[in-house]
Order: structure tokens, then C-alpha cells, then sequence
């Protein structure tokens, strides 16, 4: 099947894109699952799952076509049995195959899925809780791996208020038969003919927040808002076919399941692992990297602390063969890149044939479906040296790297398109010119419907309207007025490169100057090798006459406490150097001590709210 054609019909001779009211995501993958079985594609294997539980080596489960088909529609026919159109269905599993047949069989099904994780993950029973509380699912769909965990989680619920847990993989393949399209239903014409809303609008899934800045939300994504970020990933990151994914990415997060998604209904190539499986051994993901003889193009998707892991435990041994010549594309995204990071990545893979340039720093938001920015030119990439004391003053001011002031900062690329994006004063809403730091709004289709059940927070951060434009050089000149998401980020822009510079509400205020956390934190990370990398959480805490600053860190695994207090001098003395700051409190903590959201991200709010409520 002609890829490329297939998804030129979601164009319009304009270049932009047109889709039909009708569509779906479910539709969409019914569609291009048919035309491939037309044209022989039944067979080709497009799935394999690594299964590390017996052996270090793992073993390869595969699929083909017709056999993820088979069991999404097995999936699908079973909620239709039991359940009703528009149903909430959460999935509660590990990384696995039947993940990604129980959020397309949702789909199929005409339900929403709530993508979640296994409840045996470490600190995440109350956040679990808080979710399962908010959206009330009828229906989990768990495996055979996950169902114990389930059943227990739920084992002190009422009856009456326990959803029905279902096995995706003790279901039939013959279920598959009794499938039905929900929209040629009796039920499904009714809700047509009730609706006001047409299928391409209506709630695809729940992507709930992480809960690193907040109490976790339920973001709606539309079919609409879904699709239209697939074909804005399709063009603005110029993939290449035949492809090959690999990812280890946890697929409850809204990046590992929509790119799931997208390569399962697209019946592109993906190989999956556990997040755990890459973390106990980094060298499983650059083993799957490496060129097989069908390959053409690979790509992947990654936070940033993979890389510095790849590169510490992820080498070849000696005599040992890789090939990463095949890689087209890494999407580094989730958290802030570092230069470290990537330059010693580049350094240590060149030599088995990785290009530099297919190293891509990339940012989005669950608020946007996933991707809102990518390099999109071939100098990719690129760092800039900002000087601290002008950034505080919400001036980016490029310096040489050497400079003690120096703080760095990954290009984010340029924006996706068809979509706006600019820069705005948070308080006045004007948009604010090149080189200076400005809240980062967006527009576009693949913006979501809202928060669920939340209309405050859903107006404040998706009805926003845009203030007075630049008189010239504006950056979204033809843009609405109305309908504005704002990201509560921090950047600035620089000869077309989006630089990312913090979170609004996370900046450091002491003595009338700003901070970034991460700035900081990166400080404390250079300052001393006992320091475990991102593992470190910044923050500020009222004091008597200005803010005080708050610093805690992970020991490194192979680090003991005796060196702590030699340690807690080397941050003390690199972060006054540097910042002019002079911490208040410096912990050392153990190795995965620090609060983390479901994602794996240093939930910094989370930290803060802890060590307020300690102090009390």
C-alpha cells in the first residue's frame, strides 16, 4: 500500500488539511487495514513485543495484520456485549501487546479508552485513585500479566461501584465475527441522530495528566485533534517509508500510545519493550536499533535521561557489531534536553554509523494531542548559549559557551503545521517580539475539547484570547483572536528555533530575580559526581523576608552516604557561583526518593508540596 497517497487524501489541493465529519480514529484504521488485506498485506508482520520476564535475551513475539485486527475486534466485540456506546473503558496494564488491543478496541468499540498502567508501579496508588476517581470507567481491560494487581486494587471498592474487569488475552479470536461498526448500530444512529456533534468531534480518549504539575486532568482529545497531530507528525517530521519503531515508552503516556496508535493503524512496523526492561538493561533499545536487512528507516522516541543512559550502559562490547545507520529519526521529548546528553550520545554512537543530525529535540503537550514543535530544518542539533543575568530579566541574550553566565538551551525546532504558535506576555496576552521570554500559546485542530468536568480549567487554558500583535513581524498574522491554548511554558524564539525555557508557574522569585529550576538543577547535577543524573528537584519556599531555595538530590546508585556532606559543598558552592543563590537546604536522598509523576519525570510540585507539609 502506497503510504503516502493513502495519506495525501486528507488533503486538500491548498495543502491543508480536510477531513471528512464521518471520520474516526477507529474509522481510519478499518479503512487502511482493508485496503492493505486488498492488496495482500494480511500477513506481513507488523507487531513484535520483546519479552524480557524468562531470559536477558527475551523472546520475540510477533504479529501480523490480520492477527492485531482479529484481536482488537475480538476486544471490541466483547465491550459491545457488556457495555454501551460512549462508555469509559480505563486500561490497566504493563507495556504489551494487548495495551494497544485494548485502546483500539475501545475505539472500535465506540468507547472511550483511558490509557493508565499497571497498578504494581512503585508510588502512583493515590494518583491511580485519583484518576479512576475522576473519570469513573465501567469497564478495565487488563492481561494475564496485570489482572491480579487489578483485581486487588479494586478488591476494597463496592460491588456496585467496581467496574467489570476484562483479560484481553483470555478473549476468543472468534469474537472477532460478531464485531459490529457502533455507527451502523441502532444505538449508534440514535446518538447520531441526538448529537449535535458529528463523529470527527467527539471524545476519542482520556489522556490524563501526570500529575507532576497538578492534580492529574482528564484532557479530552477528539478524533479531530487525534488525527490532525498524526498528519502534522506525518509531513512536519518528513517520515520516511518503509519505517521501523522502536520504543520502550510507557504507552499509558500520551506520547507512547499515540505513536503506538498511529504505526498500528498505519500497519507500520513497531517493536515494543517495558520501560522497565530498558531501564534494568539500556542496551536492549540500542540492540533493537541496529540495522536488519529489511530495514530502510528507524525511528524512536525518548526522554532525555535514555541517552545518558544508552551512553553509560548501552555501548557495544568489544567485537561486538552495530549498525545505527538506519536510524532517521530520534524525537527526544518529554523533559528538557541537555547538551551533555546529546553531544555524548552523538560522540559514543558515531562511530557505529548514527548521524548527528537524526538527533531531533522536540516539544508538545497532552493539551495539543502530542507534537506541537520539531527541527524542521537540516541544522538540527542546536543549542544556544543564553547569558543568565539577561534571561532573569526576561532577555535571551546569546553568549559564548565558555562564559560563566552561560546557561544552555536545546532548539525545540519550528512549529507543525497547519498551527500557530507565538510568544505572549503572560500578564498582558500581547505577543512579544524575538529574544525575549514569552508564555507559548498555540492554535490549531489538534488542539483538545478541554479538561473533563473541569470548565474553569478548560477556559483558562484553551479559550484564551490573543492580545495586540507585533505592528510587524508577527508571527500569526492571519491566526483567529479567539480559541488560544495556553501551555503555561516559557520560551523564547531565536532566528526561527523555539527555545524552551521553563514552566510559568515553576520559576524560582528570590530577591525580585528569576530562576529556573532546571537551570539550577543542572548546576547541581555538573557539581558533583555523586549526584544521580536527573534526579534532582529545585524549588523555592516562603521565608521570613524573601523566598528561600530548596535543593534535593539522588545519591548515585554506585555513591554511599559518607560522601554526601563533601557532596552538599560541591552544590552549595557551584550553584552560589553561578546563580548568586545561596541555598537554604541542600538534601541528599536515596536513589528514586524523589517524587515522580506516572511518566517518569521528577514531579517537581509534588517535592515542594512535601517538604512544605513537612515543615508545618
Amino acid at each position: 500500500m502506497d503510504l503516502q497517497a493513502a495519506m495525501g487524501q486528507f488533503f486538500n489541493d491548498k495543502g491543508e488539511i480536510a477531513l471528512a465529519p464521518q471520520l474516526t480514529l477507529s474509522g481510519l484504521a478499518e479503512l487502511m487495514y482493508q485496503a492493505d488485506f486488498a492488496q495482500g498485506g494480511g500477513d506481513r508482520k507488523v507487531l513484535r513485543f520483546w519479552d524480557f520476564s524468562g531470559s536477558r535475551e527475551g523472546e520475540a513475539v510477533e504479529y501480523t495484520r490480520t492477527e492485531v485486527n482479529t484481536r482488537i475486534k475480538a476486544t471490541a466485540a466483547r465491550l459491545q456485549q457488556v457495555g454501551r456506546i460512549g462508555d469509559r473503558v480505563a486500561i490497566l496494564a504493563n507495556n504489551s501487546p494487548e495495551y494497544i488491543f485494548a485502546f483500539l478496541g475501545s475505539l472500535y468499540a465506540g468507547m472511550t479508552p483511558v490509557p493508565l498502567y499497571d497498578p504494581t508501579e512503585p508510588g502512583h496508588t493515590d494518583h491511580l485513585n485519583a484518576v479512576i476517581g475522576d473519570c469513573a470507567p465501567k469497564f478495565v481491560l487488563t492481561n494475564s500479566n496485570s489482572a491480579a494487581a487489578v483485581r486487588e486494587h479494586f478488591a476494597e471498592t463496592p460491588s456496585r461501584e467496581r467496574p467489570r474487569i476484562i483479560s484481553v488475552d483470555s478473549l476468543p479470536d472468534t469474537l472477532a465475527a460478531s464485531y459490529e461498526n457502533p455507527l451502523t448500530t441502532l444505538a449508534g444512529q440514535q446518538m447520531m441522530a441526538s448529537s449535535q456533534v458529528m463523529p470527527i468531534d467527539m471524545p476519542a480518549f482520556l489522556q490524563y495528566t501526570s500529575g507532576s504539575t497538578r492534580n492529574p486532568a482528564g484532557v479530552i482529545l477528539t478524533n479531530r485533534s487525534i488525527l490532525t497531530n498524526v498528519l502534522q507528525i506525518f509531513t512536519a517530521a518528513k517520515l520516511k517509508m518503509p519505517l521501523r519503531l522502536v520504543s520502550w515508552l510507557p504507552l499509558h503516556h500520551d506520547m507512547g500510545i499515540i505513536l503506538a496508535a498511529f504505526v498500528t493503524i498505519l500497519g507500520l512496523k513497531n517493536e515494543i519493550m517495558s520501560p522497565r526492561d530498558f531501564i534494568q538493561q539500556p542496551s536492549r533499545w540500542v540492540t533493537q536499533l541496529n540495522r536488519r536487512e529489511s530495514d530502510k528507516n528507524l525511528y524512536t522516541v525518548v526522554p532525555n535521561f535514555a541517552l545518558e543512559l544508552a551512553v553509560r550502559y548501552g555501548k557495544p562490547t568489544e567485537g561486538q557489531e552495530l549498525d545505527l545507520s538506519a536510524i532517521d529519526g530520534i524525537i527526544i521529548g518529554s523533559e528538557p534536553v541537555t547538551r551533555t546528553s546529546v553531544e555524548s550520545f552523538a560522540e559514543a554512537f558515531e562511530p557505529y554509523g548514527l548521524k548527528r543530525d537524526v538527533l531531533r529535540p522536540s516539544y508538545g503537550l497532552a493539551e495539543a494531542s502530542l507534537l506541537v514543535t520539531t527541527p524542521q530544518t537540516p541544522n538540527r542539533p542546536l543549542f544556544a548559549n543564553f547569558d543568565r543575568d539577561a534571561l532573569a530579566e526576561g532577555r535571551a541574550e546569546v553568549i559564548e559557551a565558555d562564559n560563566d553566565k552561560a546557561v544552555v538551551f536545546a532548539s525545540n525546532g519550528q512549529v507543525v503545521q497547519p498551527q500557530f504558535l507565538t510568544l505572549v506576555d503572560p500578564e498582558t496576552r500581547a505577543e512579544v517580539a524575538d529574544s525575549l521570554v514569552g508564555e507559548i500559546w498555540a492554535h490549531g485542530q489538534n488542539m483538545a475539547a478541554g479538561y473533563l468536568e473541569r470548565p474553569e480549567d478548560t477556559e483558562a487554558t484553551f479559550r484564551n484570547t490573543l492580545g495586540e500583535r507585533l505592528a510587524e513581524g508577527s508571527r500569526v498574522a492571519d491566526a483567529p483572536n479567539d480559541g488560544w491554548m495556553a501551555t503555561g511554558d516559557l520560551g523564547v524564539i531565536l532566528d526561527g528555533e523555539l527555545y524552551i525555557t521553563g514552566r510559568l508557574k515553576d520559576l524560582i522569585v528570590i530577591a525580585g530575580r528569576n530562576h529556573y529550576p532546571q537551570d539550577v538543577e543542572y548546576t547541581v547535577q555538573q557539581a558533583s559526581e555523586h549526584i544521580r543524573p536527573d534526579s534532582v528537584a529545585a524549588f523555592a519556599v516562603p521565608g521570613d523576608d524573601v523566598e528561600k531555595l530548596i535543593i534535593i538530590a539522588e545519591r548515585d546508585n554506585t555513591r554511599d552516604e559518607s560522601g554526601d556532606d563533601a557532596a552538599v559543598e560541591a552544590i552549595r558552592s557551584a550553584v552560589s557561583g553561578n546563580h548568586g543563590l545561596v541555598p537554604a537546604e541542600i538534601r541528599i536522598v536515596a536513589p528514586g526518593e524523589i517524587a515522580r509523576s506516572s511518566s517518569g519525570k521528577i514531579a517537581r510540585r509534588v517535592a515542594h508540596k512535601a517538604y512544605v507539609a513537612e515543615q508545618q
